[in-house]
């Protein structure tokens, strides 16, 4: 997954297109009640190794049986929005 970035930044352009339309990199629109910024390439790589981590910490947390408090869920949200990405499960 974190293998392949230029094909998740495609991705992630098909999903920003496909969502918020035709914007240029840089511009802010709203998705899910959140205002986000269509990001370059750059500034998408780092945004999405830090979601991929905080994903990974959310589901070990989960399978240890860690409770998670509502600012860890805000956090993942957010993140997840910033990518025009489906928030993780709870199961």
């Amino acid at each position: 997954m974190i293998d392949d970035l230029p094909a998740r930044y495609h991705e992630y352009l098909e999903r920003v297109t496909k969502e918020l339309g035709e914007i240029a990199v840089g511009t802010f629109a709203k998705f899910n009640g959140k205002l986000i910024k269509k990001l370059s390439f750059e500034e998408f790589t780092p945004a999405f190794l830090d979601h991929a981590e905080l994903v990974k910490s959310y589901y070990d947390s989960i399978e240890r049986g860690d409770t998670i408090n509502d600012v860890v869920l805000r956090l993942v949200r957010e993140k997840s929005a910033a990518l025009i990405l489906p928030p993780p499960s709870l199961t």
